[in-house]
């Protein structure tokens, strides 16, 4: 409660701080920027489970990242908001443990980012999510306004561009989960991206010398000469023709909505399962401790109560058999990795590995595109197949009790009006 209590103050304290220390000028690095990166935090360090004072000392970050832009021109902003935060923190009786925690996750995002701690980390990784997302076009566009206001200097484009690019190519997020959620639109947005300069290029002509701001506020000299133009774009054309093409975002749409579907399926089939386990194990309960005891005296009910018995443990055997779990041998090797045969997102093949051989593995998958998207196939398939064995089962289970019951019901009323038990 006591950490909820001094997350839900520094927001209310930024908010009040952009509130009455309106800069028109940063139409980047706004209120709108810092909420982004606060939902980027919350989300990665909702992956890694944090808890109390990293979960805190994280989101707090996030709040105080950017405050330095509000006190200066921003050239050393990340120590203006340590300082901002820290003192913050004094003021509402936090840890000393605490105050170095948060202060440690502002100055990590200093370019270029030096994080050392996961926490540290996950704040780099939120302050830079948006590199990974379809919104880092705009996002671009805002950043280059703002760098023209505050320097008042128009940018280049193309040198803008250029800077874009290098950037983008040399960035690289922290922490796993960033990088294996944003870097197929990273890699899509470079491309994009290189799109733009290859037709701004073609438009403006020979040569280009100029110097231009890089997205991290530093600057840059770009001398481009025709030649050398044309050299680059033939050695990107050649890269793009060797690189595997890569699946967009609605084939990972689709490989989601598929699994949670079959997930989906698979637990309506347990619920269904437990059903007739439930219903048929009273009706066993009701048989053997109330009619068997009185067969002796209607011995016409024998066989209709025998037929009834067998129908509901068949009925509970086919329904158990549908929701029994099969689990493989949980160990991979090397030579699968480098086969691709390993589905390392089944836990059935992995655990009884250690972790570091597991993080081994993932690393592997998550370096090598056709092996991830050939991981999800297989899952899919898989969960598939289970779930195909489990409705056979399942749809056996019902048949033998619909038609089973019918034939009991049936039976013990041929019993009961032609084989009347004689007083």
């Amino acid at each position: 409660m006591q950490n909820t209590a001094l997350i839900d103050a520094a927001r209310e304290y930024i908010l009040a701080k952009y509130r009455d220390n309106p800069q028109p000028a940063l139409v980047y690095h706004n209120l709108t920027h810092t909420q982004g990166v606060v939902d980027a935090a919350a989300q990665i360090a909702a992956h890694y489970r944090l808890q109390d004072d990293e979960l805190t000392a994280v989101y707090i970050a996030a709040w105080f990242h950017d405050e330095g832009y509000l006190e200066g021109d921003g050239s050393s902003h990340e120590e203006a908001g340590a300082e901002e935060a820290v003192q913050f923190l004094r003021e509402h009786n936090a840890s000393e443990q605490l105050q170095q925690m948060v202060s440690g996750c502002i100055l990590a995002t200093k370019m270029p980012q030096s994080p050392n701690t996961l926490i540290e980390q996950i704040v780099c990784d939120a302050d830079l999510f948006h590199l990974g997302s379809k919104e880092y076009a705009e996002r671009s566009k805002l950043l280059r306004h703002e760098v023209e206001m505050v320097h008042h200097k128009e940018v280049d484009k193309i040198e803008w561009l250029k800077s874009n690019i290098r950037f983008l190519t040399q960035h690289q997020y922290w922490t796993d989960y960033a990088r294996t959620l944003q870097k197929q639109q990273k890699d899509e947005n470079i491309k994009q991206m290189q799109k733009k300069l290859d037709k701004k290029l073609a438009e403006e002509g020979p040569a280009v010398n100029n110097s231009t701001p890089l997205p991290d506020g530093t600057t840059t000299h770009f001398f481009v000469e025709e030649k050398e133009k044309h050299k680059d774009k033939d050695h990107k054309h050649k890269e793009k023709e060797e690189k595997a093409k890569k699946p967009d975002r609605g084939v990972e749409t689709m490989f989601r909505i598929t699994s949670t579907n079959h997930i989906r399926l698979s637990s309506m089939a347990d619920s269904k399962a437990h059903i007739m386990i439930s219903v048929n194990s009273i009706i066993l309960s009701i048989m053997l401790t109330l009619l068997i005891r009185r067969l002796e005296d209607y011995p016409n009910f024998i066989i209709p109560s025998l037929l009834f018995v067998i129908t509901s443990v068949t009925t509970v055997i086919f329904a158990v058999l549908a929701t029994r779990p099969n689990v493989t041998s949980g160990t991979f090797t090397r030579d699968d990795i480098s086969r691709k045969d390993a589905n390392l997102l089944f836990f059935g093949n992995f655990h009884k590995m250690t972790l570091e051989e597991y993080e081994w593995g993932m690393k592997q998958m998550m370096n090598d595109a056709d092996f991830l998207y050939g991981s999800m196939t297989k899952d899919v398939y898989h969960l598939g197949v289970v779930l195909g064995h489990k409705y056979r089962l399942l749809r056996i289970s019902y048949n033998v009790f619909m038609f089973g019951l019918i034939l009991s019901v049936l039976a013990f009323l041929v019993a009961a009006i032609f084989f009347p038990v004689k007083a």
